[in-house]
């Protein structure tokens, strides 16, 4: 099946997205691992940094890149008429 040029569009469009979000999401979850050590010298409310990165930031940014997931896909989707029909 060949693709037209609006449906190559769209699936780079969406790759792209994905994968931005994807790298935003290992640099969070590895990333703040991987300097714990660094970030725990400094606290935040009482709590070391690194933890608190971990057990509240984390989760935060995780609900962030959900929600421009979902944005953008709507947008995206409805911009080349693929949007679901309500």
């Amino acid at each position: 099946m060949k693709l037209t040029e609006q449906q190559r569009t769209y699936w780079r469009r969406t790759l792209q997205l994905t994968v931005a979000l994807l790298s935003v999401w290992f640099l969070v979850t590895f990333g703040a691992g991987y300097f714990a050590d660094e970030l725990n010298r400094y606290s935040f409310l009482g709590f070391p940094l690194g933890f608190y990165i971990f057990a509240q930031g984390s989760l935060l940014t995780y609900l962030v890149i959900i929600a421009i997931y979902v944005h953008v896909m709507n947008r995206l989707d409805r911009c080349h008429g693929v949007g679901e029909r309500r």
